[in-house]
């Protein structure tokens, strides 16, 4: 029976999750350990679960990860968050990617723009 994806979304989770099958078949130690790793990474703790994906989803969206992103706002989903904190989410993560950018542009691209026009005089 070959599974036909309701969306985009679906499909992409069906797509990572026989990947995943696929490798753990091929390296079930390190499959394993990974996959243990990530489980406690991901429980209850100081930070609830629901933070714990609203954290990983930040990271995805800034590392610009597909799967993960859709992986990660399923898990947002799954904790029981709103559509309102998941984009607050996105939103913080938006302003520290472009904080990066603005803090490597006041300073490296400005000392670079400085120095390189040094060595043409």
């Amino acid at each position: 029976m070959e599974f036909e994806a309701r969306n985009s979304t679906e499909a992409a989770l069906h797509h990572y999750k026989a990947g995943l099958g696929v490798f753990t078949e091929k390296m079930p130690g390190l499959a394993g350990h990974f996959n243990s790793f990530t489980e406690e990474c991901f429980k209850e703790g100081v930070l609830s679960k629901k933070e714990k994906q609203l954290i990983a989803l930040g990271i995805s969206l800034y590392s610009q990860d597909e799967y993960c992103i859709i992986y990660h706002t399923k898990g947002c989903l799954d904790e029981g968050c709103s559509e309102n904190e998941i984009l607050e989410a996105v939103g913080v993560t938006a302003a520290f990617g472009g904080g990066a950018a603005i803090s490597q542009a006041v300073t490296l691209v400005q000392e670079s723009i400085q120095e390189l026009n040094q060595l043409k005089q």
